[in-house]
């Protein structure tokens, strides 16, 4: 090892980095299920006559035609169970590569852009790098989204997965990995079917569950649609106003709302300027505000006479009662959910992203006079910290007694694909090689950016230049004890040093080096070393 070779070694192990390992297959891993959040499994239309299969979500081509046709719904009070209009057609979701691919990317037709179809697709690349198998140690669980969380097929189909995963290679119990509404699935089986639970799972870590709703995307989804994807994207993709007429009859949709029942330290409302003629004929405007009770008469009222088109035949889609009282009863079931003291629970959630959480619809100068207006008015919103869907503070009340709860710089949907979640997971997993990119104690990763080297020869010099550069990235979070912790941080600086060594032949080498520590913003560091080595030969 050159001397050169040796300062830039000491610099990376003083910021605890160390060269790329190898990762292979370990069959002794524990087996991991992946289960994704609403919208995030692909789902196929078959017709009645089994002869045609079709993926209708997602898709580029035709997308919204086929949507409407084949996935618009009518909630089925008896049977919990949202059933397409068109009943000539059956969604089913494919089980190719043990589950996986319905979780993977949501439209593997599509190149340009497909990064905003991608769902899962990162985290199992990363977790094959880790040694996991598909089929033996890794499987996915998509699932009709539409559906309520705790639909009766649903429910016995996940069972079906787990002792899938559980009889794959000598009885090992597994790990669930969920993200967002996943995370509802898992807990109205882990309440509904306690026993089958603690027999085949180990540990759930829990990745931006809105544990106690999503108060201001869920109103607004129900009021004036719900985009999932922004920029020109958004063009492949299903409209906002399409979107609508699906999520109104859509159970999952319901049990995301708002908990009326949990305590919240920042209430989410929603507001409504509403416009007041006096006796006189003099309007005046008057702000109302609704907490997640009251609201729901306001909602109702707003949808009365929401209708829409479909076959010609003009259809009514108002707030569904049905489906709240079965969402109702859907959050009772979750709220007598126990943990089984064999499980681990983690807990990852999304923080310092503006997340809608009350929604205001008028304003002073142009308040609401008629109140079925605001479905097609554009919504003002209050901002809280959480990633950008779930509140953190939604996330963190899981209400189980976890091992660890970790607070991310991430979106809703980014946080799957994150770095510094990649290294968090692995370290729980106790997964591949042992990771000294991460340090669990006070949870930062250390994420290597670049790496450039030249070499060139002056007469009788060998000259080396090496420039590295890292990313620090930390929660900032003390989770324990829920304040900003920034001691982990490496103070900002710019330093040097210069090491020289003369040998007995005459020949000599001298290495010297620049370190750039840039200061902490967001939880983010940025480190720049310079290194340049000269051999000389006299």
């Amino acid at each position: 090892m050159t001397l050169l070779e040796e300062l830039i070694r000491a610099i990376e192990l003083w910021l605890r980095i160390v060269k790329k390992q190898e990762y292979v297959v370990n069959p002794n891993l524990d087996p991991v299920l992946l289960v994704p959040g609403i919208a995030g499994s692909i789902l196929h239309a078959v017709d009645d006559e089994g002869k045609k299969t079709e993926r209708v979500w997602v898709r580029i081509l035709g997308a919204d035609h086929e949507f409407r046709t084949k996935l618009w719904s009518r909630f089925d009070p008896s049977t919990g169970k949202s059933v397409s209009l068109d009943d000539k057609t059956r969604i089913v979701v494919p089980e190719d590569r043990y589950g996986l691919y319905a979780i993977d990317t949501l439209d593997p037709d599509m190149i340009v852009g497909s990064d905003c179809v991608g769902y899962y697709h990162d985290m199992i690349v990363e977790m094959i790098k880790w040694g996991y198998q598909e089929g033996s140690t890794l499987f996915g669980f998509g699932y009709d989204f539409r559906q309520s969380n705790r639909l009766k097929e649903t429910m016995e189909k996940f069972q079906e997965k787990l002792e899938t995963a559980y009889n794959s290679d000598g009885e090992r119990k597994l790990t669930v990995i969920t993200h967002s509404m996943g995370g509802l699935l898992l807990k109205c089986f882990m309440s509904l079917h306690s026993d089958i639970f603690e027999k085949y799972v180990k540990r759930w870590i829990a990745i931006a569950a809105p544990f106690q709703g999503a108060p201001g995307y869920i109103t607004t989804s129900l009021l004036n649609g719900m985009s999932f994807v922004n920029g020109w994207e958004a063009n492949f993709f299903i409209s906002k106003w399409s979107m609508q007429q699906l999520l109104i009859e859509c159970p999952s949709i319901y049990e995301l709302m708002a908990s009326p029942n949990f305590e919240w330290h920042d209430i989410p409302v929603l507001q409504i300027w509403r416009q007041r003629v006096d006796n006189s004929g003099q309007s005046s405007s008057l702000l109302e505000s609704y907490g997640p009770k009251e609201a729901i008469p306001l909602m109702a009222q707003a949808l009365s006479n929401h209708k829409v088109s479909c076959g010609g035949t003009q259809l009514a889609f108002p707030l569904n009662k049905d489906i709240l009282k079965w969402a109702e009863e859907t959050r009772e079931i979750m709220s007598r959910a126990k943990l089984p003291d064999s499980v681990e629970f983690y807990n990852i959630y999304g923080i310092d992203v503006d997340t809608a959480h009350s929604v205001c619809y008028g304003s002073e100068l142009a308040p609401v006079s008629d109140v079925e207006q605001i479905i097609f008015s554009q919504p003002q919103f209050i901002f809280v910290t959480g990633d950008g869907s779930v509140p953190a503070e939604s996330a963190k009340a899981d209400g189980f007694n976890a091992i660890s709860r970790v607070g991310v710089l991430a979106d809703h949907r980014g946080i799957v694909c994150d770095r510094h979640v990649f290294r968090i997971v692995k370290h729980w997993l106790k997964a591949g090689e042992p990771d000294p990119f991460y340090d669990p104690v006070n949870d930062y990763v250390i994420l290597p950016t670049a790496f450039e080297v030249e070499w060139h020869r002056e007469d009788t010099k060998e000259i080396t230049s090496v420039k590295e550069e890292w990313e620090i990235v930390s929660s900032e979070k003390n989770t324990k004890c829920n304040y900003t912790d920034k001691s982990t941080a490496i103070p900002p600086f710019v330093g040097s040093v210069s090491v020289i060594c003369e040998e007995d032949d005459e020949s000599s080498e001298e290495a010297e080096a620049l370190l750039v520590v840039e200061p902490n913003i967001n939880g983010n560091q940025h480190v720049v070393l310079r290194a340049t080595g000269v051999d000389m030969n006299k």
